[in-house]
């Protein structure tokens, strides 16, 4: 299943339309070092979306290199974009490429770990999309700390929730342990996120998975 679901993806992409050049840069300098960005087809997908929606203040929960924050950006030129990063080394490379995209003044970034930050991401908020898309085995803390911050009309989208596909196999002899137990997660995510007494969620196979979901009226 993961072949084919690769190969779809792929025949996705091959349609899309060319990227501007300093895009395709960042795309690159992610493909070389091992930045693990959004997938063409899934950020397509979700730009669309963000166009339909035309959000004023986006949270992003997971930075890595700006990629997303500043494809959002380009997209949405009266939109604010508030994300979060961890890592140091991360961090500082995005607010480089923010810097050289010269939307430093609509994206804030802040330093330091989302699960100890939401006081201070409290301070802008609400917000009319989170995009979650940090590490895949907190997913549900993510969405259990901040969503009191959205917007009563808001949108909450999550990103790799198929995982290559896995979570659609028998993933219980996977090796390592760690990569199994990472597909539980996100797999025990999925099932949390789909039965939300609050939520309504819809999963769009593109990508890696995207997650959609919208407070019942």
């Amino acid at each position: 299943m993961t072949d084919r679901y690769e190969q779809i993806n792929d025949y996705i992409e091959a349609l899309l339309k060319p990227r501007p050049d300093n895009v395709k840069k960042l795309e690159a300098y992610a493909e070389e070092h091992h930045v693990p960005i959004m997938e063409k087809a899934g950020m397509e997908v979700l730009l669309q979306i963000l166009s339909v929606k035309q959000p004023k203040k986006i949270l992003e929960i997971g930075t890595a290199i700006g990629y997303s924050a500043i494809r959002m950006a380009l997209e949405l030129p009266s939109a604010e974009i508030y994300t979060i990063e961890r890592n140091e080394k991360r961090h500082e490379e995005a607010v480089n490429n923010i810097k050289e995209f010269q939307l430093d003044d609509r994206i804030h970034v802040f330093y330091g770990d989302a699960l100890e930050l939401a006081d201070a991401v409290h301070v802008t908020a609400p917000y009319d999309v989170i995009f979650i898309d940090a590490a895949k085995g907190q997913y549900q803390n993510f969405f259990h700390l901040y969503e009191p911050m959205l917007s009563p009309d808001g949108v909450i989208l999550t990103d790799n929730v198929l995982f290559k596909g896995l979570v659609a196999e028998d993933y219980s002899k996977i090796e390592p342990k760690r990569r199994r137990r990472l597909v539980a997660k996100i797999d025990e995510y999925n099932h949390w996120l789909m039965n939300h007494p609050d939520y309504q969620t819809a999963i769009i196979p593109v990508g890696d998975g995207l997650a959609i979901s919208k407070k019942k009226r």
